[in-house]
Order: C-alpha cells, then structure tokens, then sequence
C-alpha cells in the first residue's frame, strides 16, 4: 500500500471514529447478484399495491420503511403528508382504494437491479407505477418509486 492510500484510509477510519479502517467496507450494505436474490414479481405486486394504499390514507408508510431505502421513503412521506392534508380540507376520511394489478412489466439493466412497471387498474382510471428495485444483503430493497 502506497503511503498515499494508507493515509487516505486511515483519515477516513479516524474521521468516522472506528476500529479500523475497512469497518466501513465490511459492515455497509453488499450488493448482491441476481442468483442470490429471490424472484421480484411477488415484491413488486406487494410494493404496488402498498404504495396505492398508503397514498390513499388506508395503511401506514411504516410498513413499507423494510423495503425501500430512506430517500423513497422521504418522498413517500411527503406525498402522505400532503394527500392527507388535501383530505382534509375537502373533509374525506381515508378508505382502502378498491384496483386490480394488471401486467408487470420488467427488464434488468444491471445484474442485481430490475426496473419494472406494474400497471394499476380501478374503475375510473389505470395508473403505472414505476419501481426500481436493488439486490443488496441478498433481498431486494426498492431504490425508486413513482406513481404515474
């Protein structure tokens, strides 16, 4: 190891307060191929149809915190706070949106990454929702989220 590095990397120890200088490396979330992780679909339909329901006001976004890093889970924090506070105003109590998961449309860009599309069928109108998952620690966590 050249004095250059060695010195990077002690900094960076010292600055983070650890034990060592690779503590960091080793105990940071892994990324992990695609032969370790599950299959995505079942994940992906759980994620659709929880997303819906929490925008709706019909279940909590702490339920979803397991499976998504936390800037999804600021964004979606957001949308919640403000969907709730347009109910509000118009007086509506939150209800549990009634929709069928149409098809899911997937593709993988990366090993250990799939980005998907799951369309999202009610009766006044379909909706898509666009979901990049991340195999990290051998799961999948979902890395983006939108609702189109």
């Amino acid at each position: 190891m050249t004095a250059a590095v060695r010195r990077d990397v002690g900094t960076r120890g010292a600055a983070r307060g650890s034990g060592t200088a690779f503590d960091d490396d080793f105990f940071a979330r892994q990324p992990s191929v695609r032969s370790e992780l599950p299959d995505p679909e079942p994940l992906l339909t759980n994620l659709t149809r929880c997303v819906i329901e929490v925008l709706a006001g019909a279940r909590e976004l702490e339920q979803m915190a397991r499976w998504v890093n936390d800037d999804v889970y600021r964004h979606l924090l957001k949308r919640v706070v403000l969907g709730a506070r347009a109910r509000r105003v118009k007086g509506q109590a939150p209800s549990r949106p009634a929709f069928s998961i149409g098809r899911i449309h997937q593709c993988e860009p990366r090993d250990g990454i799939i980005e998907a599309v799951v369309m999202v069928h009610s009766k006044a109108r379909s909706r898509a929702v666009a979901i990049r998952l991340e195999g990290l620690d051998a799961r999948w966590r979902a890395s983006a989220i939108s609702v189109l």
